[in-house]
C-alpha cells in the first residue's frame, strides 16, 4: 500500500513540474513555487489514495510547498510516530479516526495549533484544546453484496444481532482494530453500546462470524463488493465510492441500535520538520475549497466547514442512527481496549 501511495504522489508531482515547466499557464505555477520558499512538507495520510493525490497537487499548486505523504491506517501511524518521537520525519497527520489522535494527543505526540480557520468548525469536530481539527464525518454500517445476498435468501443485516445470525457465519469481513481506525471506532462503538463486558462478549461471538480481518478499514466494502463475502463492516462512504466505481452490487445498511461514527481530523506531529508548511496546510484544508475537493475524486463524507457544500451521494446516509460517540472516551482507551479485544477473542 504505501509503495503505491507514494507511486500515486510521484506521478501527480511529475505532472506539476512538467505543468510548471511547459509553459501554457506557466506563469502561475512559478509564481506559487515563488511563494512556496523551497518549503517542503511530510505527511502521513489516513484517507484513501485517490484523495491524497489530489489534495497535495491542489496544496502544491496553490502555496508551492512540495509535499510527500505515506497511506497508513491509524494503528500504523501511532506506531510509526511513536518510533519516530526522537527524530519525527513528518509534520502532518491527516485523516482517520480522530480515536487516534486523541491518543497521540494523550502521549505528547502532537503539536498544538489552533487554525484561524477553525473557528468555523463547529466544537464538536474539534479538539478542545486545539490539538486536532475535524475536516470530515463518516458514518460506521455494513456493505453487503446483494448479488450473494439473493443466492442465499438473506437480508441484508440491519442490526447489530443480525451479524450473528446463522447465514452470515465465515461470510463477515472487518478490518483489524489493532491496525485500522475504521475497525476500532466498530469496537469502541459496541463498548459504548452494550457496556465493556457484554460489547466483548458480542465480539467474541462476532470472532466465529468472520471470514478474516484485514488490515485497513476501506478493505471490508470494497471486498463484499467484489463478491468475496456477503458483508463488509466498513464507513459507508468508503461502500459509496466503491458502488460509484462500478461495484453495483452493493447495499448499504447501518444498524438500528445505533451506529457509531468518525471524526476524520488533521493534526501537527510534535517536533516535526518545516511547523509552518504544517500550519499552512492545516489553514488550506480546512477551507471551503479544500474540503470539497475530495468528492471530485470519490470520497464522500459529510464536511465539517458548514459553508462547503457535502457531496450528493452521501444524502442516502442522512437519518441514520448515531450513537453519542465518546471520542475522548475512545481515545483514551484505545490501547486498552485493542488488548482486551485480542484476548477476548483468542480464548
Amino acid at each position: 500500500m504505501k509503495k503505491k501511495s507514494l507511486c500515486a504522489l510521484s506521478l501527480a508531482g511529475l505532472m506539476l513540474f512538467l505543468m510548471a515547466g511547459c509553459g501554457g499557464g506557466g506563469g502561475g505555477d512559478k509564481k506559487a513555487a515563488d511563494n512556496g520558499g523551497g518549503k517542503k512538507l511530510t505527511m502521513y495520510w489516513g484517507a484513501l489514495d485517490d484523495w491524497m493525490a489530489k489534495d497535495i497537487a491542489e496544496f502544491q499548486k496553490d502555496t508551492g510547498i512540495k509535499v510527500e505523504a505515506v497511506r497508513m491506517s491509524s494503528g500504523e501511524t501511532i506506531g510509526r510516530i511513536k518510533a519516530e518521537k526522537a527524530n519525527p520525519k513528518a509534520t502532518i497527520w491527516f485523516g482517520g479516526p480522530a480515536d487516534g489522535q486523541i491518543q497521540a494527543k494523550a502521549d505528547g505526540l502532537l503539536e498544538k495549533y489552533v487554525s484561524p480557520n477553525a473557528a468555523k468548525i463547529p466544537d464538536k469536530f474539534k479538539d478542545k484544546d486545539g490539538f486536532w481539527t475535524g475536516v470530515y464525518v463518516g458514518y460506521l454500517g455494513f456493505a453487503s453484496n446483494a448479488k450473494l445476498l439473493k443466492e442465499k435468501g438473506v437480508e441484508a443485516p440491519k442490526s447489530w444481532s443480525d451479524l450473528l445470525k446463522p447465514e452470515f457465519k465465515g461470510q463477515v469481513i472487518s478490518a483489524n482494530p489493532g491496525s485500522s481506525g475504521t475497525a476500532y471506532t466498530m469496537l469502541a462503538t459496541l463498548v459504548q453500546l452494550k457496556g465493556e463486558k457484554d460489547g466483548l462478549a458480542y465480539m467474541k461471538e462476532l470472532n466465529k462470524q468472520m471470514k478474516n480481518y484485514q488490515k485497513s478499514g476501506t478493505a471490508p466494502a470494497r471486498l463484499a463488493g467484489q463478491g468475496e463475502c456477503m458483508v463488509g463492516i466498513s464507513f459507508l462512504h468508503d461502500a459509496i465510492k466503491y458502488r460509484e466505481e462500478g461495484m453495483k452490487d452493493l447495499v448499504l445498511t447501518a444498524p438500528s441500535e445505533g451506529t457509531g461514527y468518525e471524526i476524520g481530523a488533521v493534526s501537527i506531529i510534535k517536533g516535526g520538520p518545516d511547523q509552518d508548511a504544517a500550519k499552512k496546510f492545516i489553514d488550506w484544508c480546512l477551507t471551503k475549497k479544500a474540503q470539497e475537493i475530495g468528492q471530485t475524486v470519490g470520497s464522500y463524507q459529510f464536511l465539517t466547514n458548514p459553508e462547503a457544500q457535502p457531496p450528493k451521494q452521501a444524502a442516502e446516509l442522512n437519518g441514520t442512527k448515531l450513537i453519542n460517540y465518546d471520542f475522548p472516551w475512545a481515545g483514551a482507551h484505545r490501547s486498552e481496549l485493542v488488548e482486551k479485544w485480542d484476548k477476548a477473542i483468542k480464548q
